[in-house]
């Protein structure tokens, strides 16, 4: 994460591991701090305090959060830092067990205290000063707390683009999700809030904004606010400067046909739709306590194609759902070849404890959900390449982010259907009279698609467009 230094006090190293919600709650927990008496160093070594913001979703997130929490206590046994923090998901979770099996971490923060941040580390620097009995280690409670647009927030990473949170929770009870017990229930933050924080933000020298919630489409539903999606989109179409504004996590089943028309319309909303299904099997929908069936989920994405021609839609897929069968393996593979996804990201169930799925009897056996998901996963790569090559000799507005991740001879960026660190790039290998150190990160460009990969695409530039 990359944040502007101060001449403060104590130099803070930060961690923000998990989805692009958590990076928003590190984001406020860094404006939070910055506004203190706390500075921001990129140096571990350098720094005084180090906060992991972790995430434990499925079992791969809570190897990841440990690994880490693991690797930053090495700085406290040998370099400047004196305390450690781990926050977010994993001590909303496991604070009591963390606390007995990790002595090394100094304060497990959950979800529902994040925003206490500064004061939880001042009371501590206070206490050992003054030589009194340290404080609790665990800050963990009942989920309640979104930021507004009153409080700080540093923005991390490029500067073109930002997530803008316009819910936290969920009131949805899928049976392998923890994120109710990790997030609370929905409460949604007002139209002028989030149209204000969208403003600074594009002022800023924002050009894409991606909206994010654990459902999109569960914003203003909860009944503390009147607003909804459809009334909220147009507003923040308004905004000056914003040129791109991405839509992740909608569910089918809240998908009304006026959401679908304003989707449509408006030229600032991309076409491009981060649709979580995670199964067809109308047993396996009802099973996993989904709000979702098989008709529903086919008429709203016809609906869809019909209306946007050129829609981008991405999906994510669970395999392995206790009592899944075979026929209902072969049932979901034949409808996503229907359904002709762009995007697929294709998941292992994780019995995870805490959930309903997780106490089910007829859980299926690692090999077989292994053995599906490389199956699924084939199927899927050979379409990939079949669609990236329907934009062979077009030419795509792209959103330019700087030399490639592979080589610094190519520069990369990205066309409306591919999300930030989710989807593939845009190479641009022929630069033609163009000098490429003219061109700024966050500049938009046209690009000729010459060749077509599974997930990437390779054109020449044709002009700059900003």
């Amino acid at each position: 994460m990359t944040a502007q230094s101060q001449n403060l006090k104590s130099p803070v190293y930060f961690v923000s591991l998990g989805c692009p919600k958590n990076l928003v709650d590190s984001q406020v927990m860094l404006g939070m701090l910055a506004k203190d008496r706390y500075c921001i160093t990129q140096d571990p070594a350098e720094a005084e305090v180090i906060i992991v913001n972790t995430c434990s979703f499925v079992e791969a997130s809570k190897e990841e959060s440990i690994e880490t929490i693991l690797e930053m206590a090495d700085y406290k046994a040998n370099g400047q830092c004196k305390v450690l923090v781990t926050a977010g998901c994993l001590p909303q979770r496991y604070s009591a067990q963390l606390e007995k099996e990790m002595p090394e971490v100094d304060l497990f923060i959950g979800t529902g205290q994040y925003h206490r941040i500064t004061e939880i580390l001042n009371d501590r620097a206070r206490v050992r000063v003054e030589g009194d009995p340290l404080p609790k280690r665990s800050y963990v409670g009942q989920p309640a707390f979104i930021h507004s647009e009153k409080d700080p927030r540093v923005q991390t990473g490029p500067s073109y683009t930002a997530f803008l949170k316009i819910s936290e929770g969920c009131n949805r009870r899928c049976a392998f999700c923890i994120i109710p017990t990790l997030r609370g229930n929905v409460r949604s933050r007002s139209i002028p809030s989030l149209v204000e924080e969208a403003t600074r933000l594009a002022q800023s020298g924002v050009r894409e904004l991606s909206l994010v919630a654990q459902d999109l489409t569960e914003y203003g539903m909860e009944g503390r606010y009147k607003e909804r999606l459809e009334l909220l989109l147009p507003e923040l179409c308004k905004i000056e400067g914003l040129e791109w504004i991405r839509l992740h996590y909608v569910y089918p089943d809240e998908f009304s046909d006026e959401l679908i028309e304003i989707f449509a319309r408006e030229p600032k909303i991309i076409k491009y739709l981060d649709m979580p299904i995670q199964h067809t099997n109308d047993r396996v929908l009802k099973l996993m306590n989904r709000r979702l069936t098989k008709k529903r989920l086919f008429e709203v994405v016809e609906k869809l194609r019909a209306r946007v021609p050129e829609l981008v839609l991405r999906t994510s897929i669970i395999v392995g759902f206790p009592t899944e069968t075979d026929a209902e393996f072969k049932e979901l593979c034949d409808d996503l070849t229907t359904l002709n996804m762009d995007r697929v990201g294709v998941f292992r169930y994780s019995q995870e404890e805490g959930t309903k799925a997780a106490e089910m009897s007829e859980q299926v056996h690692s090999a077989t959900k292994r053995k599906r998901e490389k199956k699924l996963t084939q199927l899927l790569q050979e379409r990939s390449l079949a669609k990236q090559k329907q934009y062979l000799g077009s030419t795509l507005k792209v959103l330019l982010e700087g030399n490639s991740e592979e080589t610094d001879l190519l520069l990369q960026g990205r066309f409306f259907g591919q999300a930030q660190e989710i989807d593939g790039h845009v190479l641009i290998n022929d630069m033609g009279d163009c000098d490429a150190s003219t061109l700024r990160p966050g500049t938009f460009v046209e690009v000729e698609i010459t060749e077509a990969l599974p997930h990437d695409l390779i054109g020449r530039f044709v002009r700059s467009l900003s």
